[in-house]
């Protein structure tokens, strides 16, 4: 079988060709970086067209991290897709899905436990980044808890994936509402992987 197997050459072309074929001009360059990953991540480079954000994120996420804040991930599939190797070693990644509080906070509060588990971000929230890869409820529910003076995360990457309340949660974010600096992906695209990447992408400027 003849296919490209060098590891290098292999990583090369990939993002070859996403520059090639992907138009970023819609984007703020600060972001290029960050939305060149997420397309890697997932393989469309039509994702281009529904990537959004405030390029102030870049510089939020780095100062957030370099102050040791730390990065508050609503499922373990985001957790795992983040590279450690390039952030300070005192940085906390912080998954509060499986806390054994969560069920019944779920049930108290009418809800799914993805959207309970933020609410386990409080003591936490002031100054942190928050990447949301799986759960729109998790982003919905974040944004409700800062709108009633919840503290206040330094960035929100958030690309929550589905078709109930994805697109939704997404295009709330998006209205800039909250005054934080974003990044996201419209519509019903999204995932873990295109969160940690998109992230990755930013932690990578320090």
């Amino acid at each position: 079988m003849t296919y490209l197997r060098d590891p290098d050459a292999i990583y090369i072309k990939s993002f070859t060709t996403i520059e090639a074929e992907a138009d970023l001009g819609h984007l703020p360059r600060e972001l290029h970086p960050a939305a060149i990953r997420m397309i890697h991540a997932c393989g469309m480079v039509d994702l281009a067209s529904d990537i959004d954000g405030d390029p102030a994120i870049v510089a939020a996420t780095v100062a957030a991290l370099a102050t040791g804040a730390p990065v508050l991930c609503d499922c373990e599939m985001v957790r795992a897709g983040v590279i450690r190797r390039h952030l300070p070693a005192t940085i906390e990644l912080i998954v509060t899905l499986n806390d054994p509080a969560v069920p019944e906070l779920a049930k108290s509060l009418a809800t799914t436990r993805s959207a309970a588990a933020v609410e386990l971000w409080r003591p936490r929230l002031a100054g942190a980044v928050v990447l949301i890869g799986n759960a729109p409820t998790a982003l919905f529910h974040l944004i409700e808890m800062i709108e009633a003076g919840a503290p206040r995360p330094a960035a929100i990457i958030a690309a929550p994936v589905g078709f109930v309340g994805a697109a939704e949660s997404k295009a709330l974010l998006a209205t800039g509402r909250l005054s934080i600096p974003y990044l996201t992906v419209l519509g019903r695209r999204g995932g873990s992987a295109i969160a940690s990447a998109a992230f990755n992408a930013i932690s990578r400027v320090q």
